[in-house]
């Protein structure tokens, strides 16, 4: 049994507010206790945060700022099998993804940012006047301040560091609230912070729920300075409401619908390989996967086989065996969630391809487990179609036009992403030039460059993170203007 603490002001600190269980999502038992911060113990985190500020970590140059980041990646690598251990006793994903995807990316995000941070630069403008001296402007970046930092449950460490990594690269500190569901790898950061002499206060953790509980304490505190979240719409929306009071900026990646769009003259092979990632990859708990794909028609019957066969490959089992490639979902609730949609297009006539239920798993009954799916023959108002599941599961919608296919793709309130398979370049450029979503891949998915635009349209969320855009968010520049 674990009992995760907060971190505050460098110190692991017992929570004062309500008690619950940390499940292990392949077997349903509680491995670990979680004791929320109550509100004095987040007011002392933002204390401490901003204290840190005015400390220390204030006037500590940008090289040795860069210095430090790197030696939190090489921290977290050191560790690596402890920081693999609880992700997974978290998360129930595989050894294969985690190992693979979750804690080297998680590290590799203080090296990217510290080489973004070294060489970020500014901008400058020679001014002339009316009496012939001239100006001089030039930009000068701070940080933002106070950064809250509230994490999602589907790749904790990665998106955790993917927020926290750059605010330190600007200077600011951080209070992080990790979902209560995954709280292990938060939670371990916080040693690596002391061992490689961060300063205290500069990374903070606060543990416990949203509404009434640590999240709406921290998102709603007057001397938080910025926001950063990513999550479910409906908590986007919340978090919103409460950045307007004292006009705090918020950076929001949300909820998706995502589409997928094959061509009839797209490669078969490699369609079905990245499609099936987008479909079912992480048990298709990705902001990014695919819950809808449109087939041109003349391949439809052999893509919608193709996936099925995908589908049905995938092995179950315990998630620190190499064999097994599919872990269960996050928790007993959300496996309840995506089992009611399958219900649902049951109900609505779906003629399944494979999958549609639980599986049937000895020795772990108790565990979250979900089968990957495929639908079709549902129409495009069914909610199994427009509602974010959040599980390994897809519809499939034949096409007959490129214009069609750009209509089913955009007829969502969502933009986050979508995929587009074809040989066609021409083709690739119109519809990725259509398709109304903040990240588009053509004959791939996933495929990430580090220092690209990450965030969606619409429904989907606001702002940019990634490279020079994270900057961005996480720094203030003020212009200054010198009379020659």
């Amino acid at each position: 049994m674990s009992n995760f603490q907060n971190f505050i002001d460098g110190a692991f600190v017992a929570g004062r507010g309500d008690a619950f269980g940390n499940h292990f999502p392949t077997t349903g038992e509680v491995i670990g206790e979680v004791r929320a911060a109550d509100r004095e113990q987040v007011d002392a985190a933002v204390g401490a945060a901003r204290q840190a500020l005015r400390g220390p970590w204030g006037r500590m140059s940008v090289p040795e700022r860069i210095a430090l980041l790197r030696k939190l990646s090489q921290g977290i690598n050191a560790r690596f099998d402890e920081f693999l251990e609880a992700e997974i006793h978290d998360t129930g994903k595989p050894r294969s993804l985690a190992s693979h995807i979750d804690i080297p990316r998680g590290a590799a995000n203080f090296d990217v940012f510290a080489d973004q941070v070294a060489t970020l630069g500014t901008e400058s403008f020679a001014q002339p006047t009316p009496d012939g001296a001239g100006a001089l402007n030039y930009a000068v970046r701070g940080p933002r301040g106070v950064i809250a930092v509230v994490c999602p449950w589907n790749l904790p460490l990665l998106l955790m560091t993917w927020k926290v990594a750059p605010a330190l690269a600007c200077g600011n500190t951080v209070v992080v609230k990790p979902s209560e569901e995954t709280p292990a790898t938060a939670t371990l950061l916080g040693e690596v912070m002391n061992e490689v002499g961060i300063p205290a206060g500069v990374y903070n953790v606060v543990h416990g729920r949203g509404p009434g509980c640590a999240g709406e304490f921290l998102t709603s505190h007057p001397d938080v300075d910025g926001i950063t979240f990513t999550g479910e719409t409906r908590t986007g929306e919340a978090i919103m409401k409460a950045a307007a009071n004292g006009v705090r900026p918020v950076s929001l990646e949300l909820g998706g619908k995502n589409p997928g769009i094959i061509f009839d003259d797209a490669d078969f092979d490699k369609t079905m390989e990245g499609i099936g990632r987008a479909c079912f990859a992480n048990t298709g708990q990705v902001c990014l996967g695919t819950e809808r794909i449109y087939v041109q028609r003349g391949i439809f019957d052999r893509v919608a086989e193709g996936l099925a066969a995908k589908a049905r490959s995938y092995r179950f089992g315990d998630p620190f065996e190499d064999s097994t490639t599919m872990g269960p979902v996050i928790s007993a609730e959300h496996r309840e969630k995506v089992l009611s949609y399958y219900d649902k297009a049951r109900t609505e006539g779906a003629q399944v391809l494979a999958g549609g239920g639980a599986p049937q798993m000895q020795g772990y009954d108790g565990g979250y487990w979900v089968e990957p799916t495929v639908w079709t023959g549902l129409p495009e108002t069914s909610p199994v179609v427009t509602d974010e599941i959040f599980g390994p599961c897809t519809h499939l919608q034949p096409f007959d036009t490129e214009e069609e296919a750009v209509a089913l793709a955009n007829n969502s309130p969502y933009g986050l992403a979508t995929s587009i398979w074809t040989t066609d370049l021409a083709r690739a450029h119109r519809v990725a030039g259509e398709v109304e979503v903040g990240i588009t891949w053509v004959n791939c998915w996933f495929l990430r460059d580090l220092r690209t635009p990450f965030g969606g349209s619409k429904s989907s969320g606001i702002g940019r993170e990634g490279g020079v855009h994270s900057m961005e968010f996480y720094s203030e520049l003020r212009n200054v203007c010198i009379k020659l």
